[in-house]
């Protein structure tokens, strides 16, 4: 009897078990080697690694100073619009839903020219004590 209560509580939690496994669902929102413009991802510092996640709000019609991120990262926008653009012109506009793998180690600025803020969610894959991001001096 106590075999076919265990059986029967086996039978019952792996049915539960492969009703939430059925339910759960995947999608893969960016995957790559390359940044958005196009060039390789450099490779990972040594050192502790430290990841950092962030989330912006950019007001409408703000423009982001130049800079440029030293360690890799990438987000995800949630609401607005943002336009991206490199020294060399290279530019990338976003919307709400869109994923970016963003430029390491190059200039670039970004201008929200919509009329509602834009967010965006950003994830640094860096080591600790790494700066995420460098002003341009002029």
């Amino acid at each position: 009897m106590k075999r076919y209560c265990l059986l029967a509580l086996f039978l019952f939690t792996a049915q539960i078990f492969a009703q939430n496994i059925d339910s759960v669902k995947v999608g893969v929102l960016a995957k790559s080697t390359k940044s958005w413009d196009g060039n390789t991802l450099p490779s990972y510092s040594e050192g502790q690694p430290e990841i950092t996640i962030l989330r912006v709000t950019v007001p409408p019609k703000q423009i982001l100073k130049w800079h440029k991120h030293p360690v890799i990262n990438a987000g995800i926008m949630l609401s607005g619009n943002l336009t991206v653009i490199t020294e060399t012109n290279d530019t990338l506009n976003l919307k709400a839903g869109d994923t970016l793998i963003e430029v390491v180690g190059k200039f670039h600025f970004g201008i929200n020219n919509g009329d509602i803020p834009a967010e965006i969610v950003v994830f640094y894959a860096g080591t600790e004590g790494s700066s995420l991001s460098v002003k341009k001096v002029k």
